[in-house]
Parts: structure tokens; sequence; C-alpha cells
């Protein structure tokens, strides 16, 4: 899912096609997996990973899955303590999966506490959760189209977008955008989302871009709403 557009990549396709070629598909689900449901035997993927920080667990860890076969033949990056069975002056032997790849001493709290949060989205119901959070993403696309001074990026139906909301409003830079919000008491993120590419490519330097998760309503959409016109009327007041 692209963090930028807030739509849902046809990974299935994507890795289809790589493995016709002999490539190997790498997917980053940091975006998707706190608002889908995501199985690797769906996509066909053959490596995935995702961030913890983004679905409620701690700043710092994240998850790498491979398919075992794959993750058997990839030698470490990283050397330190645990990740060997052995070692000579002159060779080592490496750690079965998934040591291997832990060098030093492993983040015991993160681990928990990243646990802790899949727990806790899994006791809520991802099914329930993503159904929410489209039916938010869904009005959130739909407000902000409907102010004439902004520009949604994306697809161009609000129901089309999970999680996230990018968008510029004319002539004002998405960091003044979020300054003024956020002495209103609206956070949204401003910059080039990790994702410059994408970005010239669409014919702008950054963007604001607006979140929404399970834990938000139309209120929260409202005081946006409410912020950019404010955001407008200092500009052209």
């Amino acid at each position: 899912m692209s963090n930028v557009l807030g739509s849902v990549t046809p990974v299935r396709g994507i890795a289809d096609r790589a493995h016709e070629v002999g490539a190997l598909c790498v997917v980053d689900a940091a975006q998707s997996v706190p608002h889908l449901r995501v199985s690797v035997d769906e996509l066909g993927c053959d490596l995935m990973a995702f961030s913890a920080h983004k679905f409620g667990g701690p700043m710092g860890i994240g998850v790498l899955w491979g398919r075992p076969e794959l993750l058997a033949a990839l030698p470490p990056f990283l050397t330190g303590g645990e990740m060997i069975d052995s070692v000579t002056e002159q060779d080592a032997v490496w750690a079965p999966v998934p040591a291997r790849f832990e060098a030093g001493t492993q983040d015991a709290a993160g681990i928990y506490a990243t646990a802790a949060a899949i727990r806790y989205l899994e006791d809520k119901g991802m099914d329930v959760l993503e159904e929410r959070e489209r039916a938010l993403a869904c009005e959130l696309t739909n407000a902000l189209a409907a102010l004439p001074y902004v520009e949604v990026l994306g697809p161009a139906d609000g129901c089309d977008h999970v999680g996230s909301v990018s968008f510029a409003v004319d002539g004002i830079h998405p960091h003044d955008v979020a300054s003024l919000l956020d002495m209103r008491g609206v956070a949204i993120r401003a910059g080039h989302h990790c994702a410059q590419p994408l970005l010239t490519w669409l014919g702008h330097e950054s963007t604001c871009r607006a979140s929404v998760a399970f834990y938000n309503d139309v209120h929260d959409i409202e005081h946006l709403v409410d912020g950019l016109n404010y955001v407008w009327s200092v500009f052209h007041g």
C-alpha cells in the first residue's frame, strides 16, 4: 500500500511477473499491515518487511518475513553474539535462521511490545478495523476534495483510499499548512514522505498527508477541514 497515494498495490500480479523472469519479490508492508489483513501466501512474495511503530508498537524495531529456503541461503550482513554456532580464525559457522540475522543482544522489550501490539489489533479484529478505516478514509477524501483550494492525490474515488490521503493546498507550502494546523491541535504529515521520485512524477516537491486509524472518527475530519479553512483564511484573508 502506498504511503503517499493511500492505494493498494496489486502485489500478486507483480510477484507472479517477477517470478516469470527469475526475480524475487520484496514487499514493503509498513503501511498496509496496520490497516489490512495481510497474507504472504496470497501475495505470493518472497520477502516482506514492516515496522512496529506503524501499528502501535515501539519505534526502532520491525519484522522481516521470508520464505524459509530463501532465508536459509542468505548470508548475514551483521555479525555479533548469538548469531554463530562456531568461530575460528579462518571461518565461521552461522546459527540457524532466524538467529543468524539477529546479531548481538536482542531488543527483548521491543519484541515483547511488538507482540502485544499485534495481539491488540488481532483481538479487535482486523476485518472490523479495516471496514471502519476504509469508511473513514472515504469520508476524509471526499471532505478534502470538496474544498476548492485542495488537490487530492491518489484515487479519485475516496473509497479506494486506505489509511492515508495526501493533498496539496493551492499556493501554500505543506510545512506552513502543517504548522498552522498544529497550532489548532490538528496533526498531519508534511514533506516528501520518503517517496521523492513518486512526488516528482506527480509534479510536487512535497505534500500534506492526513491519516486515519480505528481510533479516529468523523469529528477529527471535521476539525481538519475547519483547520484548513483557517489556513486558507490566514493566507487569503
